[in-house]
């Protein structure tokens, strides 16, 4: 899932555990804030071992989630992330961050990424790709092809930019072929309950990474968590995002217009070169 690991935004984006203490009280011992912790409730009996197993009904529930993320003529998203970084020293350190989406069906989207660290803006109006950095004032602009697939595509060849979360609307159609053939499982977990509302929890393992994704039960199958671990690092770093829907939103042209500051510097995108 290359473009899941989101190297666009603070790592383009596109998460998560706290610092484990040096013993676990025992469980009539338990402190008033692990008490407290929250946690989606699962519907696991017990833990569940899959290697090897591919599931068409978990794949299956990709494709209907992607199918209707595709059909719709808007969408809006907020995104609340958490990602790992991995000092020199091993340790997993975790930055927050916020993105909104406005997308608009063929040709238009805007990607508004906030944290401490960074801020970015991804703009497609149907004509020109745009990144902006609010903070430091700079802005690099190219001309782009006249679709949001396209746009995805060439960017990411020619400039090596994944804009976060992008496979959730890439899962539809003919074209994922090759990616569940990749796939080393993919299986449901069980069902779990995400913010108060009921989803199916599936799980998948590709060659670097394992990821889980938890759908809406109810109609439409929205994905509303998504968690990501990056096998190839031995610290193991996470990303983990709690995802809120707007569909069919109204937006008009001037949404997706990007209009520079006064003092805004204009740069060039760097071309991607690859490893």
């Amino acid at each position: 899932m290359k473009h899941l690991q989101c190297s666009a935004i603070a790592a383009a984006l596109l998460t998560v555990t706290s610092v484990a203490s040096a013993q676990t009280p025992p469980a009539d011992q338990s402190t008033d804030a692990q008490r407290n912790q929250q946690f989606p409730s699962s519907g696991m009996e017990a833990p569940v071992t899959n290697e090897g197993t591919i599931d068409d009904g978990a794949v299956e529930a990709l494709n209907e989630m992607s199918t209707f993320l595709m059909s719709t003529n808007t969408l809006g998203l907020t995104s609340e992330a958490t990602r790992d970084v991995v000092t020199n020293d091993g340790q997993r350190i975790a930055l927050d961050g916020v993105a909104k989406y406005k997308i608009r069906k063929p040709n238009g989207f805007v990607i508004d990424y906030t944290s401490d660290i960074k801020d970015r803006d991804f703009i497609y109006d149907g004509k020109t790709f745009t990144v902006y950095s609010p903070k430091l004032g700079f802005y690099a602009q190219v001309p782009a092809p006249g679709t949001n697939k396209e746009v995805l595509d060439t960017i990411y060849e020619k400039f090596g930019i994944s804009l976060p979360l992008e496979d959730l609307f890439r899962w539809g159609g003919e074209g994922n072929v090759d990616r569940v053939k990749a796939l080393r499982s993919a299986y449901k977990v069980g069902s779990a309950t995400v913010r108060g509302v009921e989803t199916d929890h599936f799980a998948f393992r590709e060659d670097a990474i394992d990821w889980e994704i938890w759908i809406q039960k109810a109609d439409p199958p929205l994905p509303l968590k998504l968690s990501i671990v990056d096998r190839n690092d031995p610290a193991k770093p996470a990303f983990t995002t709690f995802l809120t829907w707007q569909v069919n939103p109204t937006f008009t042209d001037a949404d997706f217009t990007f209009t520079p500051g006064a003092d805004a510097k204009r740069i060039q995108l760097a071309t991607f070169k690859g490893e």
